[in-house]
């Protein structure tokens, strides 16, 4: 029998595999600081990177409908392998049968409908995971806007882990920073913006900076999307009507609470309040 999940108001649900959609939540809630918001981190079965479409598609729909049971009316896959691997099959196929009037969106698009302004040689880099690199959805999201744009991708495997074992600003983050950067211009010497196509990746912003070409426009995701909700809600106020406007968040995670709090420190500044939930 299948689930179904009726439309009642409630918090935008934020969703990643790990602790990198804290900086797309941190982004939204500046933007739009008066909705109420619920966090939900699959933390114990990170990283989605390197898993299969078929695993990933699994995993992100049970987060979905975990945040639907929770009461969220709109769900972001604050997740770049979320966003290639699943949501089109969630939004195409889940949604018509068990909640035809929710929501799900993700952070790939919304980046690249920015990209057109941004580039003034046409010739654009994408750093991701290997999952989100093997997708090929910035590549097809991008030229399906701008096809005159060549987009490039390079894999960066180190820099998830890099990150969460808060790695990010030590020394020997150096090479492999270094290293991704260098592979991704030596396949195009033309490239003048690099979309950081993980969530993750603002935290090595310092770096990645540092070992970049002055003259290439780096872009981390978080203000966009954040534009972008504030947008698609204006856009839709059927929407935003069911979204709670009482300025509160809550956080779940799939691993322990205590290392998700520890975690989350890296991330966002303040105590906060999380709970353990179970993803099936």
């Amino acid at each position: 029998m299948t689930q179904t999940f009726k439309l009642e108001q409630g918090p935008i649900g934020i969703f990643d595999s790990g602790y990198g959609g804290l900086t797309i939540l941190e982004n939204i809630r500046k933007k739009l600081p008066q909705y109420s918001y619920i966090y939900l981190g699959d933390n114990a079965r990170t990283p989605y990177g390197t898993r299969s479409f078929e695993v990933v598609y699994e995993f992100t729909l049970q987060a979905v409908k975990k945040l639907f049971e929770l009461g969220c009316p709109l769900v972001i896959l604050a997740c770049n392998t979320a966003s290639a691997k699943a949501l089109r099959n969630i939004q195409q196929h889940d949604l018509p049968l068990i909640a035809p009037e929710r929501r799900v969106l993700g952070v790939i698009r919304p980046t690249a409908e920015f990209i057109g302004e941004l580039t003034k040689t046409r010739h654009v880099g994408v750093l991701a995971t290997a999952g989100t690199i093997r997708s090929e959805s910035y590549p097809l999201e991008i030229q399906k806007l701008y096809p005159d744009i060549l987009v490039t991708g390079t894999a960066c495997p180190l820099w998830v882990p890099l990150v969460e074992n808060g790695e990010a600003d030590s020394e020997g983050s150096d090479y492999f920073v270094k290293k991704y950067i260098n592979e991704l211009l030596s396949q195009d010497r033309d490239i003048d913006v690099i979309i950081l196509g993980c969530t993750h990746y603002p935290l090595l912003m310092k770096k990645i900076r540092q070992y970049t070409p002055s003259h290439i426009r780096l872009i981390a995701q978080g203000e966009h999307v954040a534009d972008s909700l504030k947008d698609y809600l204006s856009r839709h106020p059927e929407m935003d009507t069911m979204c709670l406007k009482e300025g509160i968040c809550d956080f779940f995670t799939t691993e322990s609470v205590e290392k998700f709090q520890e975690s989350a420190s890296v991330f966002l500044n303040g105590p906060i309040n999380v709970k353990n939930i179970t993803l099936e």
